[in-house]
């Protein structure tokens, strides 16, 4: 396992300090970021023979919940600040 690799003590962790009836959401895609509705969590074992949680989305039509509000992805390092460019002062009619 890598040291980027969240254990299941690290989200446990992670979500302890959450309201247990908020929506739990999968953030995806850092170029095209997407939201995601978690609909499955299963047990497994990789390749090497270690056990692994998978999170899943469903099947549902629904289960994409489309773009990824800019402030996550702004949280999540995915994304800049981007800031509103500086306006410009208004032409009046006539020229002038």
């Amino acid at each position: 396992m890598t040291d980027t690799e969240l254990t299941v003590g690290d989200v446990i962790d992670l979500l302890s300090v959450c309201d247990r009836s908020t929506p739990v959401r999968q953030a995806m895609n850092p170029f095209f970021p997407m939201e995601h509705r978690l609909a499955q969590v299963v047990q497994a074992v990789d390749e090497t023979g270690r056990p692994v949680v998978y999170l899943a989305e469903g099947r549902d039509a629904d289960t994409q919940l489309g773009n990824l509000p800019p402030e996550v992805a702004v949280e999540l390092a995915w994304h800049f600040p981007v800031q509103a460019p500086p306006r410009r002062p208004r032409r009046i009619a006539g020229g002038k």
